[in-house]
This record gives C-alpha cells, structure tokens and sequence, in this order.
C-alpha cells in the first residue's frame, strides 16, 4: 500500500471526537432508556450482535451487571434466522448493536424478540437501516461513514453509547464522570510510544489477548483484529481461565497482550502475570497502573471500568502499525468484506 495514512488510523483517531458528539447528541435517548427501565425493571436483558460489535455487547454485559447486578444474556442469532424458534421476552428489554444495521440475522432476531414481547432498542450507525426503521428505540452512534473494514470508532463509539445507558439508568455518578472524560482520555492516547509492544506482536506468531470483567471484551476485540488485520493468530481468555487450560501453550517468548485497568480485579491480574512470566512469557501490559514486562502506561478516565476502551485506541494504533510492517493493506483484509451478511 501506499505511505498515506491508512482509512483505519485516521478513523481510530477519529474516535475522541466520535464519543463526545455521541454522549451529548444521545442525551434525550439515554433519558428516554433510563426511562423505560424505571417503568418496566426488567429482570433479564438480551443482547444480539455479530464479531466487534459482539464484543462491545461483552463489554456492556459485565459493565451493566457489575453497576445493577441484572443478567445481560447474549441471543445468538440462528436462533431466529436460521432455526426460526420463538422468544419469550414479555417484559423484557432486547439490545441489537450493528455498525451497518443490515445483516439480516440481527434484523430476524429483532423482530423475534419484538413479537415475544420485549423492547427492543437498536445500537447503530446507520440510521435509516432496516434494523433502526424497525427497533422501538434507536441509539445513534454518530461515527460517520467508516470505510475500513476493521471496524474502529464505531466499536468505540458502541461501547461508549452502552456505557452510557447504563450510567443513565443507573444514576452512577462516578461512572457519568469516567463517560465525560472518555473522549479527553482517549485523545491522550496520541503520541505514546509502543514501539516494544509493536516488535512483540510483529515477531509473534501466535499470542493471548487477556482481561477481566469489561476489560474481557476488550482482549476478546484486540484478539480479533489482531486476526484480521495482520493475519496474526491471536485468541482471547480471562486472565482467570488462562491459569487452566490455556497456559499449557505458554512457553518462553509467548507473548501475553493484558488489559489490566486500575480496578477490583487489578491484584488478581497482577498475580495471573507475574505466574505467566515465570513461565517465560512475554508480557505487554496496557494499564494505568505499573505493572512487569512491557508495561504501556495509560490515560485514565477516572474510572477503571471505562479505561480499557482507552487502551483499545492505543491497541489500534499499534495492531496498524504492525500490519503496514507486514506489508498487509490494514483496509482490506484478505477475504474479508466491510458489511457481512449472515443468517
């Protein structure tokens, strides 16, 4: 490819401006959400969503059962499209998060979840899709048109909006203060230098991505577009599950890429590292806090359920980068395409 910035650096970066024209543009929404929950309290909600935007319905899962303590249960989309079986969601509340909102699995089971009874509230980008004409709700993203196919902004942009319906219904002061420092933090993240991390993940051939709670979802997209992008195998595992199973692989130089904000589960993660080094792994670190090995210091929002989505933009840049050293295009990824459309 050519040595102009690539769509998927510039739409990352893009990313800042996103979130804040989002958090204040959606405010009557978020009101509107809020709104519903305190009429309807439902006790279970249900989530459907395809490879990023799947990720950022993980990412408000944990978010909102750690803040409400209300199950967030993910519907796979077969269920409907493919299988065609029914919902039973009367009372319920039904979340759909798309970038392009046309894939028509997620359209299916929408209107399954519609006519079982729930609310269904779609998180998109495009505004005049098939799944926002048909949704009870529409939350707008407001990432613009976004050409890459490694989805950037717009996963920002999704976890950002969930985020802020859960701090809405909640009334969480402190998690409504992280959400109105998310887009300075997230600009923070320019100019940090990752050069370490970038030769570790540009010498790999195989790698974990790890996390827990939100932070989980995090590692599970950095897996993933560690994939798509640079072609680089990568799989996700809580940094719980890796001390089972997963740390069989683990031999000297396996790189480990850690989304360890400063929160409840900070000590533990630490723990999880420090045993997975003495194995011979090597560590990359993405924390506010210090931590061994390759640690990447980062902005915080105030709040360490929101930093790991500031470490993802920093991740971006540094996944770009390796891919170009690569010599792979990061905008069009080998058998890939921008809108899947799946059943």
């Amino acid at each position: 490819m050519s040595e102009t910035q690539s769509l998927m650096l510039a739409e990352a970066g893009q990313s800042p401006d996103v979130v804040a024209t989002l958090l204040e543009k959606e405010k009557p929404v978020f009101a509107e959400i809020a709104k519903l929950f305190s009429s309807s309290r439902p006790s279970v909600i249900t989530t459907a969503a395809r490879g990023s935007s799947d990720h950022a319905a993980t990412f408000f899962k944990y978010l909102f059962e750690i803040c409400h303590g209300v199950p967030v249960a993910s519907v796979g989309p077969s269920i409907a499209s493919v299988y065609g079986a029914p919902l039973h969601l009367k009372g319920g509340v039904h979340f759909t998060v798309s970038q392009s909102g046309g894939s028509p699995d997620i359209i299916a089971l929408q209107a399954a979840a519609k006519q079982g009874g729930a609310t269904t509230i779609a998180v998109v980008n495009v505004a005049d899709s098939p799944l926002a004409k048909e949704a009870d709700i529409v939350l707008g993203l407001n990432a613009g048109p976004e050409k890459s196919v490694a989805a950037t902004k717009s996963f920002i942009a999704s976890v950002a909006a969930l985020a802020g319906v859960t701090a809405a219904i909640s009334g969480d002061q402190r998690l409504a203060a992280g959400l109105a420092k998310l887009p300075e933090a997230l600009a923070a993240t320019s100019g940090i230098d990752g050069k370490a991390a970038e030769d570790v993940l540009f010498n790999a051939t195989s790698l974990y991505t790890g996390g827990r709670g939100p932070a989980f979802a995090i590692a599970l997209e950095a897996a993933l577009k560690a994939k798509e992008t640079s072609g680089l195998h990568a799989e996700a595992f809580s940094l719980a599950e890796l001390m089972h199973g997963p740390m069989r692989l683990v031999q000297p130089g396996f790189p480990i890429i850690a989304f360890s904000p400063d929160d409840a589960a900070f000590a533990n993660n630490a723990k999880a590292l420090e045993r997975l080094q003495k194995l011979g792994a090597t560590a990359v670190s993405f924390s506010t806090a210090a931590l061994p090995g390759i640690n990447l210091r980062m902005p915080t929002t105030g709040n360490g359920l929101l930093d790991p989505l500031v470490s993802l933009l920093c991740y971006y840049r540094l996944v770009e980068s390796v891919t170009r050293r690569k010599g792979f295009d990061p905008d069009k990824p080998a058998n890939l395409l921008k809108v899947t459309e799946t059943m």
